[in-house]
C-alpha cells in the first residue's frame, strides 16, 4: 500500500479524534478561540520534538525557508485558525457527525471558487455533483422542530458556520501544499514536518497574543484544561503531519477523496462517544453530501 494512502487514513482517524477532544474541551468551559489555541499551543512542542528526532536519526539537513514558503504557510495557518474556530462553534449548534459533514463542503467550495476566480471549467457531471451536495446541505440545515422557508433554513447559524469552515479549510489545504512544495528537499516526511513546525508555532504565537489582548481568561482556562488539551495537541500533531505528508506525495483531489472516510469515523464517534442520536434525515443529508463530494472528485 502506498504511503500517501496510509497517511490519509491516519490523518482522517486522528482528525476525528481531535474534534472529539475539541468538543470535550468546549463542553468543559473553553470557548471556540480557547479550544483552537489549545490545539496549536500543545501541538507545537510535540511537532518540534518529532522533527528534531527525525533529523537527528536520519542525519538530514534542514531545508532553507524562503519568503514564498512563509507566505503560503501563513495563509494556510490563518485559514486553519478561522476554520477550526467555526467548527468548534458549530458543535454547539448541531451534533458531532453533522458538524464534521458541514466541514466537508470544502471540496465543493473549492470547485466553485476555482471556477469563479481561475476560470476553471467544471463539467456537467461536476455541476450535478454540486447540486446533489446542495440537497444534502438543505437536509442537514433542517434543525429539530424548525420551520420556515428555504431561505430561512439556509440562513441559520449552523449552515453559515459549516460553510465558512469548509471555505477556510480549502484555503488552508492549498496554502500548506504550496508551502511544502517550496522546500528544497525530496524527503516527503521532512517537508511535511518542517512545514508543520513552522505553521503550528506561528499559530500558537499569533493566537496567544490575540487571547492575551482580547480574552486573557481563555489562556488560564487552556492551562487549566491541560490534562485533556495535551492529548488534543498530540492528536493534532499526528493528524496534521499525516495530512501534510499525504499532500506532499499526492494531489489534493485524491487525498481529499480518500479522506472522506472521516465521515464514517465521525458518525461512529457521534453515536459511540457522545451517545447522540442521528435522524434518518441527517443520515440522508450526510449520504448525499458524501456522494456529491466523491462524484466531484471523480470528474474533475
Amino acid at each position: 500500500m502506498e504511503l500517501w494512502i496510509i497517511a490519509t487514513f491516519a490523518a482522517a482517524f486522528f482528525q476525528t479524534l481531535r474534534f472529539i477532544l475539541h468538543k470535550k474541551l468546549s463542553l468543559g468551559g473553553l470557548g471556540p478561540t480557547g479550544s483552537t489555541f489549545a490545539r496549536f499551543a500543545y501541538a507545537a512542542p510535540f511537532a518540534a520534538l518529532a522533527v528534531g528526532g527525525y533529523v537527528l536519526a536520519t542525519g538530514s539537513a534542514l531545508p532553507a525557508l524562503s519568503w514564498p514558503f512563509w507566505g503560503w504557510a501563513w495563509a494556510g495557518a490563518l485559514g486553519q485558525i478561522l476554520a477550526t474556530i467555526c467548527v468548534v462553534a458549530l458543535f454547539a449548534e448541531r451534533n458531532f457527525a453533522v458538524g464534521i459533514t458541514f466541514k466537508k463542503t470544502e471540496v465543493i467550495q473549492t470547485a466553485i471558487v476555482g471556477f469563479l476566480v481561475l476560470g476553471e471549467v467544471i463539467s456537467p457531471a461536476g455541476w450535478a455533483a454540486i447540486a446533489v451536495g446542495l440537497v444534502g446541505v438543505l437536509l442537514l440545515s433542517e434543525t429539530p422542530g424548525s420551520a420556515g422557508t428555504l431561505w430561512h433554513r439556509l440562513g441559520t447559524r449552523a449552515v453559515a458556520l459549516g460553510l465558512a469552515s469548509g471555505f477556510f479549510f480549502a484555503i488552508s489545504a492549498v496554502g500548506y501544499r504550496a508551502a511544502s512544495l517550496e522546500l528544497a528537499t525530496d524527503d516527503a516526511l521532512l517537508r511535511a514536518g518542517v512545514t508543520l513546525v513552522c505553521v503550528t508555532s506561528s499559530q500558537a504565537l499569533a493566537m496567544g497574543f490575540y487571547l492575551a489582548l482580547r480574552a486573557p481568561g481563555q489562556l488560564a482556562a487552556t492551562w487549566g484544561a491541560r490534562r485533556v488539551a495535551v492529548w488534543l495537541g498530540l492528536s493534532s500533531m499526528a493528524g496534521s503531519l499525516s495530512w501534510f505528508t499525504a499532500f506532499t506525495l499526492q494531489t489534493a483531489a485524491l487525498v481529499q477523496a480518500l479522506g472522506q472516510v472521516e465521515l464514517v469515523f465521525s458518525l461512529a464517534a457521534s453515536v459511540l462517544v457522545f451517545k447522540e442520536s442521528v435522524t434518518r434525515r441527517e443520515l440522508g443529508g450526510i449520504a448525499l453530501l458524501a456522494l456529491s463530494i466523491l462524484i466531484l472528485i471523480a470528474v474533475v
